[in-house]
């Protein structure tokens, strides 16, 4: 098994912080829901990637079977988050977050 070096890995972590800290830009930055949801999707891509980058450098399979785990619970949040979205598109007509601010009892 080949393990990688620590250039290699500091290029994976690299990419993996710029994946979150982009994710993370444009979750503050951006008001539409949808545009939200998928950079919440691109900070977990950045965390996974580090997680499987830390688990090929130490040469277990732990980090890439917590990882495949965590894909298949974020694949059902999606598609609970997406009729979410759905669900509240229809109700005000509009996917601004600002049209969500008041909760109604």
């Amino acid at each position: 098994m080949e393990t990688l070096t620590p250039l290699a890995l500091s290029h994976f972590l690299m990419t993996s912080s710029i994946l979150f800290v982009l994710g993370l830009i444009g979750f503050v930055t951006r008001r539409n829901l949808i545009v939200m949801f998928l950079c919440t999707e691109m900070m977990f891509q950045g965390v996974a990637l580090s997680l499987v980058a830390f688990a090929k450098f130490h040469g277990n399979v732990t980090g890439q079977t917590f990882v495949i785990f965590v894909l298949t619970i974020a694949a059902a949040e999606a598609a609970l988050a997406l009729g979410l979205v759905v669900m509240l598109f229809r109700r005000r007509g509009t996917l601004d977050v600002e049209a969500w601010q008041t909760m109604r009892g």
